[in-house]
């Protein structure tokens, strides 16, 4: 397998793999990227590099780690070994501190003082509901003030002004845990934006933990990420980034940013967030800008299933061994799958209840059975039409506890959790076996 340190190296791997589709003719950074890139993913081609970006002096890389076949390039796993080989990367033993260097890829160009213009940036306007131009593919790199501990996470981040971004932090993230630690709160505080990643520090982002997901990134790959001193923010940033973005943000200086598509599939509303104060821009020789198309596959993929999903298989596991989960990114995070052999009435219900417990966003659970394809929507919906009674098979938490964002629950992220028990019931009635027809090489049978 290819040995993966950076974006570039990632590409290359994914080209090796056929999971790489390169766009060669025109498109524009307001919407028609997105539209091309969102069509491609949905067809399972792959991830896109647009290599003739209008109004872009770079290319764009977007899709990279949207699905398990994807993941497993960026892991240097089999597709079958993801969920395990991300509980191996969450396990803090196995962690990998970064390793400390003089020298970054992004030094080699940079722009600070007067010179900062964030329109040198091809910083994309993706949907047509969204406000105007969004950073999405960055990974925001802070630091604890007390601690010193790293932290890696996603915000979306609004072009307001040639050399100021509007920064949304939802109140659980550690960023705002971090300056809300200080003596004044309200003195600007450091922020690095990096983007042009290595995948294991995209991944490793995605994930909610105690640690510095920096240690997770060195997990993945075995050896310590190396990471350099911001140049104007006592930060580690990521050595082999495209491109970084240094400044302060002002939590008491705010401003309306948003609505942008969100993971639940809605546009969210305006917040007023923020702003955070670029300081410098720097950029290695030729970089390839990152995206990340907002409440589409990748978006769900990193934040919704990838980080989840062995948490989800623990929690399950825990009660049946052999059973099998899934995270569909159709369900945005609220959609669990579980698959079995049923052995008694009640497994599917109680592995539904350890499920919605696994994590706080997963509101509905189908149980189905081992020949139910569960990466299938359609086989989805044949078991909940053909083996669900309503009256017996469905039960309700109402008032339970969920995501603020889920577009059924209050401001507050109360809703109704719902789990679907989807097996066969053959001590109900015995229905004989699924109609099959085994799948043919059509090449063999047309011309």
């Amino acid at each position: 397998m290819t040995e993966i340190k950076d974006l570039r190296d990632f590409i290359s791997a994914l080209n090796s793999a056929g999971q790489l589709v390169k766009v060669n003719n025109p498109v524009s950074i307001e919407y028609e990227l997105a539209d091309v890139g969102a069509s491609i993913v949905r067809e399972g081609k792959g991830a896109c590099l647009f290599e003739n970006v209008t109004d872009s002096p770079w290319p764009v890389f977007c899709g990279g780690v949207a699905s398990h076949s994807r993941a497993a390039v960026a892991l240097n796993c089999d597709p079958s070994e993801v969920a395990d080989t991300m509980e191996k990367a969450l396990d803090v033993s196995n962690g990998v501190a970064p390793v400390r260097t003089e020298k970054a890829a992004w030094h080699d160009h940079n722009l600070s003082g007067s010179e900062i213009d964030l329109g040198n940036l091809p910083i994309l306007t993706h949907s047509r509901g969204d406000s105007g131009p969004f950073i999405t593919g960055a990974v925001t790199v802070s630091k604890d003030p007390v601690s010193g501990r790293g932290n890696l996470s996603y915000n979306r981040m609004s072009k307001l002004d040639k050399n100021i971004l509007g920064f949304n932090v939802n109140e659980w993230r550690d960023v705002g845990t971090f300056w809300k630690s200080r003596e004044n709160p309200d003195d600007p505080f450091p922020i690095a934006l990096a983007m042009g990643l290595d995948p294991s520090i995209m991944i490793a982002a995605g994930v909610k933990t105690h640690v510095d997901e920096l240690f997770i990134a060195g997990a993945i790959r075995g050896s310590g990420i190396e990471v350099c001193k911001g140049l104007t923010v006592d930060i580690d940033v990521p050595a082999a980034a495209e491109v970084v973005i240094e400044g302060f943000l002002h939590p008491a200086k705010r401003a309306p940013e948003g609505p942008l598509a969100e993971f639940h599939g809605y546009h969210g509303e305006a917040w007023n967030s923020p702003t955070l104060e670029v300081s410098s821009i720097s950029w290695r020789d030729n970089p390839i800008f990152q995206t990340i198309i907002p409440g589409w596959y990748e978006h769900i993929y990193i934040g919704n299933i990838l980080p989840r999903e062995p948490l989800l298989k623990s929690y399950v596991r825990h009660l049946d061994p052999s059973a099998e989960v899934y995270i569909p990114p159709y369900g945005n995070g609220f959609l669990a799958v579980i698959q079995i052999d049923r052995d008694n009435p009640g497994t599917a219900k109680n592995l539904a209840f350890a499920a919605m417990a696994a994590h706080i966003n997963i509101r509905n659970v189908v149980v189905v059975d081992r020949d139910i394809d569960i990466f299938q929507p359609s086989e989805l919906h044949w078991a909940i039409t053909n083996r669900v009674s309503w009256q017996e098979d469905v039960f309700s938490i109402p008032f339970a506890q969920g995501h603020e964002m889920d577009p059924t629950a209050d401001n507050r992220g109360i809703s109704t959790k719902v789990g679907i028990d989807a097996t066969y019931k053959r001590e109900r009635r015995e229905y004989g076996s699924r109609v099959a027809y085994p799948t043919v090489n059509l090449n063999d049978y047309l011309n």
